[in-house]
């Protein structure tokens, strides 16, 4: 079992700001009201959540897919997290995941991709992790 920490540390009010950092050192980015919610320059928790959710995704998709039989040249994914501020009391309300892959061998084909890519989605463990969220929906596009 592998422990993974992340941690948030704020200074101020709710106008104030906070530094969002992982245990490894690999992020180091403000955060704040306005990053959150005003498209200032920052990050906020719903786009980590969604390069955390297209991480995993890809990966699991990445591991079904070898397991199968098949060569992954490239998978690309991106997870879009639609939150609602909903009068102060935020809720995220949608996710919406959109991969494309590039993958060949033992006859692959669309249909046998899309499969797999729905199964990713219902199965990896941040889409599992995130299965309170009302709709998370699947485009998932094959190249040969």
């Amino acid at each position: 079992m592998a422990d993974h920490k992340g941690t948030a540390a704020w200074t101020g009010d709710i106008k104030g700001s906070g530094t969002l950092t992982t245990e490894s050192g690999a992020l180091n980015a403000p955060y704040s009201v306005g990053s959150r919610f005003e498209g200032k320059q920052g990050t906020n928790p719903e786009e980590l959540i969604g390069a955390a959710h297209a991480g995993c995704y890809t990966m699991y998709l990445t591991g079904a897919l070898t397991r199968n039989g098949y060569q992954v040249e490239s998978i690309t994914t991106s997870s879009t997290v639609t939150m609602n501020p909903n009068n102060g009391h935020p809720v995220i309300e949608r996710i919406h995941v959109s991969t494309e892959g590039r993958v060949s061998g033992n006859n692959i084909t669309a249909e046998d991709f899309q499969k797999h890519a729905e199964d990713a989605k219902a199965n990896c463990p941040v889409s599992k992790a995130l299965s309170a969220v009302p709709e998370m929906t699947l485009d998932a596009k094959f190249m040969e």
